[in-house]
């Protein structure tokens, strides 16, 4: 299986309002990076994107290092959470529906084509990767243009 790195970010200019999601995919010495926006979101919503686009770029099953500086997404999977909440049909322990369950289905279903591996970095300090992911990001939302 070839191994894969995968940084991503989200960003979003109100919350809900205007998000951008960044990746960059990192194999054997090459870099792809994808970016892209959305008029209304959230910043959890692009998170879940960022991590969704990169893993959609891969053409056949990979090892993947997803780093993060999202503890949402993160700790859903290292804590198991996002398992339970497929069992217990999208709904949390507090009988309220999970956000974005959506999203959540589609990243599950990526996550079960590839052995996928979530580390948590620290967002906006010295991770070159994830400063790169956010500007990827943040552009994205200052270039947004909305579809007529």
């Amino acid at each position: 299986m070839k191994r894969v790195t995968l940084y991503t970010d989200g960003a979003c200019s109100g919350n809900p309002g205007v998000g951008g999601y960044g990746a960059i995919l990192m194999y054997n010495g090459h870099e792809k990076r994808i970016s892209g926006a959305e008029g209304q979101t959230t910043n959890n919503r692009m998170e879940l994107t960022a991590v969704i686009e990169g893993l959609k770029c891969l053409n056949q099953p990979c090892e993947v290092e997803v780093f993060s500086d999202s503890a949402y997404t993160v700790n859903a999977f290292n804590s198991g959470w996002v398992y339970s909440w497929r069992s217990a049909g999208w709904v949390k322990p507090d009988k309220k529906p999970v956000l974005n369950a959506d999203l959540w289905r589609e990243l599950l279903a990526l996550t079960e084509v590839h052995r996928v591996k979530f580390i948590k970095v620290k967002g906006h300090a010295d991770n070159e990767y994830n400063n790169m992911c956010d500007k990827l990001a943040t552009d994205a939302v200052k270039n947004y243009k909305p579809e007529n």
